[in-house]
């Protein structure tokens, strides 16, 4: 199910007596005369309802004898929340292109010709900050805590407090003295 037929099934389902159809329509087929004396509604406003349900293909009609019979298509609703979830999002272009464009505009204001001019108060900008430094790391190398400074001090000068954030964000790992850029980086 894409983003737009989700959206469009909970709007449909949003209302009540939408619902309380589908509901009904789950339990057995039904027409609209009984449907609307089950409900409390009157036929042209079960009708209205169902040409909505039938226009997201959440119910067909069928002809028995002389009554126009609605049933529920039941393979609309055998989607999870979970997978309409995971579903990519039809702006996630748009998105990564937004977020691409924010981050090149923090690497602009807080670095001046590969120098780090202050370090970000706003943990998102720092993150961004943190993942450019730490690109100076190869991922499969190990360093000493003096090559670490030392990258970090071509960046800027305070390098204990970056040193220390990279760690606490994730982006390099520090056991016995050995540090190490892990994966996570950008």
């Amino acid at each position: 199910m894409t983003e737009m037929e989700a959206i469009a099934l909970f709007k449909c389902l949003a209302d009540r007596s939408r619902l309380q159809i589908v509901k009904s329509l789950a339990r057995e087929d039904t027409y609209v005369e009984l449907l609307a004396e089950r409900l409390g509604l009157t036929p042209s406003t079960v009708s209205f309802h169902l040409k909505k349900l039938a226009q997201l293909g959440a119910v067909t009609a069928y002809k028995a004898q002389y009554y126009t019979m609605y049933s529920l298509c039941s393979d609309i609703f055998d989607v999870s929340l979970l997978e309409i979830l995971h579903e990519e999002s039809d702006d996630a272009q748009l998105q990564a292109e937004r977020e691409q464009a924010y981050r090149s505009k923090v690497l602009e204001a807080f670095f001046e010709f590969g120098k780090l001019k202050a370090i970000p108060a706003q943990r998102k900008k720092e993150r961004i900050i943190l993942e450019e430094i730490a690109k100076s790391f190869a991922p499969e190398r190990d360093y000493t805590e003096r090559e670490v400074n030392l990258i970090i001090a071509d960046f800027y000068d305070d390098f204990c407090t970056l040193r220390r954030d990279m760690i606490a964000e994730g982006l390099m790992t520090r056991r016995n003295g050995i540090y190490r850029r892990t994966e996570a980086v950008s």
